[in-house]
């Protein structure tokens, strides 16, 4: 595991207001727990949502660099139609709903608001609430409050009317596949998926085909789904559409590539390789079958013999290409159990440099992507607010949804917050996500990946005044545990994370690495307590806290000394006096470190050291 590295600086009188806003909503939440709900009126309500909506959009427009903030950590199903327009902030959404039976009140959904991009509540006019939760919002109205993605669905069993049924009943296949392909056409991907599974319905008995018309719909979905990256969905459709014909050949082909292409998003190779294979069986001159399957014998060995092409790798970077394509290599590291809980164990002996593991995140955001968003989370569990990378949270749950099969590989992952635990539940056909429980898995494994190219602060890619931070989940890696004296030391190429050894390493050895690589014990200290909620006393720790807070601040003062002249000079054709300099910074930093340091790390030193390695005389 590693921590989220922004720093958000708030003033005392910021900090406090967040706290007092969120303490003051549950404060009231309990003042009013057993009181009968009483009734809104409708027409102050969409005059409500009339002022907001138009003030949000002006502030929306107007601030795009402000960070929100919002509360984490805290068998009924309710029918509801929306009757006003979506107020849209960058935190929630919320509207006006009315019941069967006339009630109106406000439905708010909190930070997972968006479906393929759009917004949940603008996406449908009816819907399904599950366990439905009544509260007070921030400013203090009533509202019902949708958290987790999964409790919320589209629907209109409580609201059909005759025309609605009459419609339906007179709607072919045929017709619902045309629809859907003017709606591929145009792009409208959910649409286009929604008319061929109505299309599927009248021509399908359990999934299976009853018309040879129910081919061309499985593969057409497989094809939708595969845009919306819903793989598991596509590789189902894809074999679904397989006729088997001689005759069909040509389209049977394009359904092997497409459950191949849903294998190869899921990270599955052998299996992919096997249905490119058949595709190029039954298209033996399709030049995309060959070439697929050569890329997936290609990712079959890196995934067997950690033998990467780096320079390709880095060159496709500085390409624009920051997701990188490239297997998983763990297979010298197995998971097991140490002192600290679950850890990452070495197979075999691997000495210094050597690769102990390669793996390309399960999820990643860049900075400078617009579903990046970088929050300020109260948690109402230990009274802290801290930095959340949002955007991934959403990232994560929305991948979840689209593909179940993924579920158990996240929520084995260590949170405080036990959720629903391991196991995979699907109710109504879809996951059940527990939004707090991803919250926790994000908070206690994300990583960092600083720039998202090599050089980015001098390159053309440079993310400029970007206030949010690249962020990922790396599943093996999330099992690393902390030592401010590692064994390893990872290197990011992309969202492809590189773990070296930094020494020699026996079978069987825990492999580690540091979860904040600060050089200030102080700063360290305080950001593995508060982060991970444990304190370090290993050998460094205990070398550290023993020098003098005068030595320390010297050592801080030349350290910043370097990282701003690391800054202001390329290592590209560096000049001789450039040279000079770094050697003495790097001999100055060095000597403030005593003998008690024989053996342990100096990271104070590391920055202009890398930077000398580096230096090339002009």
């Amino acid at each position: 595991m590693c921590p989220t590295q922004s720093t958000i600086f708030l003033t005392a009188e910021e900090t406090e207001r967040i706290r007092n806003t969120f303490k003051s909503r549950l404060q009231r939440c309990k003042d009013l727990a057993g009181q009968p709900r009483v009734s809104g009126d409708s027409k102050a309500s969409m005059s409500q949502v009339a002022a907001v909506s138009f003030m949000a959009d002006i502030t929306t427009t107007q601030r795009q660099d402000n960070i929100v903030a919002f509360a984490v950590g805290s068998p009924r199903v309710l029918s509801v139609r929306r009757v006003a327009p979506v107020v849209k902030v960058v935190a929630f959404s919320w509207t006006v709903v009315q019941d069967p039976f006339g009630e109106t009140e406000r439905l708010e959904i909190s930070l997972h608001k968006l479906r393929y991009g759009d917004d949940v509540l603008e996406s449908g006019s009816v819907f399904e609430i599950k366990e439905p939760y009544f509260t007070l919002s921030d400013e203090g109205h009533p509202t019902l409050r949708v958290d987790h993605p999964s409790d919320i669905m589209q629907s209109s069993s409580a609201f059909v009317t005759p025309q609605d049924i009459e419609a339906s009943t007179t709607k072919t296949a045929q017709m619902y596949k045309e629809e859907g392909n003017a709606a591929l056409k145009n792009q409208e991907l959910p649409r286009a998926h929604a008319n061929y599974t109505q299309g599927l319905h009248l021509v399908t008995t359990d999934g299976s085909a009853q018309e040879d018309f129910a081919y061309d719909l499985f593969r057409n979905r497989a094809h939708v789904n595969l845009a919306l990256h819903r793989f598991d969905a596509a590789k189902t459709d894809a074999l679904a559409s397989l006729t088997g014909r001689e005759d069909k050949k040509a389209l049977d082909s394009k359904a092997y590539f497409r459950a191949g292409c849903a294998a190869h998003g899921m990270g599955e190779f052998h299996e992919a390789r096997r249905y490119f294979q058949e595709q190029q069986r039954l298209a033996p001159y399709d030049k995309l079958a060959a070439a697929s399957v050569k890329e997936m014998e290609s990712r079959l060995r890196e995934q067997a013999t950690g033998a990467y092409s780096f320079k390709k790798i880095k060159a496709s970077l500085l390409n624009g290409r920051p997701r990188v394509a490239a297997a998983d290599f763990t297979s010298n590291v197995g998971i097991g159990e140490s002192c600290r809980g679950r850890g990452l164990f070495a197979k075999q002996r691997m000495d210094p440099g050597e690769i102990i593991m390669v793996e390309k995140a399960f999820c990643v955001v860049l900075g400078n992507e617009e579903k990046a968003l970088t929050a300020m989370t109260y948690d109402v569990r230990d009274d802290r607010i801290r930095v959340t990378p949002a955007g991934l949270c959403r990232a994560i749950a929305q991948k979840l949804q689209d593909n179940p099969s993924l579920v158990e590989k996240v929520t084995d992952l260590y949170s405080d917050y036990p959720g629903l635990g391991k196991q995979l539940i699907i109710r109504d056909a879809r996951p059940v996500i527990d939004i707090f429980q991803i919250h926790d898995i994000v908070a206690r494994n994300a990583f960092a990946i600083g720039p998202a190219y090599p050089d980015d602060h001098r390159g053309k890619h440079a993310e400029n005044n970007n206030m949010h931070e690249s962020t990922g989940l790396w599943i093996t890696a999330s099992y690393l545990n902390h030592s401010c004296v590692p064994n390893g030391k990872r290197e990011m190429l992309g969202d492809l994370m590189v773990l070296r050894a930094t020494q020699p390493i026996n079978a069987r050895e825990e492999i580690t690495h540091s979860y904040d690589g600060s050089s200030d014990i102080e700063a360290r200290s305080a950001a593995l307590l508060k982060t991970w909620g444990f304190a370090c006393s290993c050998a460094l720790c205990v070398v550290e806290r023993a020098e003098t807070p005068a030595v320390r601040k010297k050592r801080q003062q030349l350290e910043n000394e370097a990282s701003a002249f690391i800054e202001r000079n390329d290592v590209i054709g560096a000049k001789r006096i450039s040279i000079v300099k770094a050697r003495r910074l790097a001999r100055a930093i060095d000597d403030t470190y005593n003998e008690g340091y024989k053996g342990l790390p100096r990271s104070a030193c590391q920055g202009i050291q890398d930077w000398l390695a580096e230096a090339t005389i002009r």
